[in-house]
């Protein structure tokens, strides 16, 4: 094994066993988005109507979605906190690869982001959501939305890592709960206005959103939609590529030159 995939193993076991040793926060992230079927789904869902699909097999994919944009939030806290508790300083002195801490976290947490799917998706099918399409179409939606999770946390760790601060990084990441807000997650976009159309069209999260009800059989591709909407897998991954190509070398500029 070469030194590089070493330290990025020991690394993504560190992550691990740090999830393992902060329940509380497993637990918030993982009934946050049950929380949110239920409440959407059941006090919204008889007052909104979708064309082409029922209300809760329109949620569930923007849920699923809008969860792994919380990436953000996450790599940005655990980021913050390492560097703000002195932990990014220690690992700097160790003869570890500058690439393979951050790349560490990014894995550990899609990893425990694939898990905690499991049992939302479970939610999902109790309060009537089905996959409707191919089997090889959910799959693809499935490390579709692993790898939009995985371009998120890379954002998130660039931010914390700049921030440097807990406090100021959890305050920032509570206002990554907006993003959802400005995308097809939670209500399609053919109802609103022409310019806030546009900026939730243009979100990567209605892309994903779209592709993920597309390849799950759930709902239509829209029309008229902006380009990312209307052809929402190439989309998607699109944006994913252009987010991993600009803040992974971000963030691993940001982890070696540390304070500088």
């Amino acid at each position: 094994m070469s030194t590089w995939a070493y330290d990025g193993t020991a690394m993504f076991g560190r992550q691990l066993r740090r999830m393992r040793n902060n329940p509380g926060l497993l637990v918030l992230t993982q009934t946050m988005p049950v929380s949110m079927l239920l409440f959407f789904g059941y006090v919204f869902g008889s007052a909104l109507a979708v064309p082409g699909a029922e209300y809760r097999s329109f949620l569930v994919p923007g849920l699923l979605v809008a969860t792994a944009s919380g990436g953000v939030m996450t790599g940005m806290f655990q980021s913050a906190q390492d560097v703000h508790r002195g932990v990014t300083d220690r690992l700097r002195t160790l003869p570890v690869s500058r690439a393979a801490v951050p790349v560490g976290q990014a894995a550990a947490d899609v990893v425990v982001t694939a898990a905690g799917t499991v049992p939302f998706l479970l939610v999902g099918l109790a309060v009537g959501w089905r996959v409707e399409g191919s089997a090889l179409g959910a799959v693809g939606a499935v490390a579709l939305l692993l790898l939009f999770r995985f371009a998120c946390v890379w954002i998130g760790i660039f931010l914390g890592l700049l921030t440097r601060n807990e406090e100021a990084a959890g305050q920032l990441g509570g206002a990554t709960f907006l993003l959802p807000l400005l995308s097809s997650a939670y209500i399609p976009t053919e109802g609103l206005p022409d310019g806030l159309r546009t900026v939730a069209e243009w979100n990567p999260i209605s892309a994903v959103a779209t592709a993920l009800r597309d390849l799950f059989g759930n709902a239509p591709v829209p029309e008229g939609a902006a380009w990312p909407v209307a052809h929402p897998v190439a989309g998607s991954l699109g944006w994913c590529a252009v987010l991993l190509a600009v803040f992974v070398p971000l963030a691993v500029r940001q982890y070696a030159r540390g304070k500088r």
